[in-house]
């Protein structure tokens, strides 16, 4: 299975849509064997094409902390799972996600400024 999370240095990054990186994480029998770094900048607030190329990377899993519903929905369309609100380094997360405590906080962006303290957030 695959694990795709937008990143900013080495920590998830809060603003899905403005991502230049993504990790694509690799995990066999419940453990990580890779992770590789994918350059997404090209694709920033294409949100139908970034959607195409993780599906083409063959990743079933997206995390991220904050993002809109313009990203959401081409993502849940493709039939990601999509797990929002997420917080913390690359690895931390997963480890979260394989320890089966990541949990989808079911938020949307509604200002496209206020991603990094989660002001603007709203729940659905």
């Amino acid at each position: 299975m695959k694990i795709a999370m937008p990143k900013e240095g080495e920590l998830l990054n809060q603003h899905f849509g403005k991502s230049k990186n993504f990790a694509v994480i690799e995990l066999e029998e419940n453990r990580i064997v890779n992770i590789k770094e994918v350059s997404t900048e090209t694709l920033q607030h294409n949100h139908e094409g970034l959607a195409e190329f993780l599906n083409n990377e063959g990743v079933e899993v997206v995390i991220t902390g904050g993002i809109g519903e313009g990203a959401y929905k081409p993502l849940i369309e493709k039939g990601f799972k999509v797990i929002r609100g997420a917080k913390g380094s690359v690895e931390s997360v997963v480890e979260e996600y394989l320890k089966g405590e990541l949990k989808d906080k079911k938020v949307l962006c509604s200002h496209h400024h206020a991603h990094a303290s989660n002001e603007g957030l709203k729940k659905l």
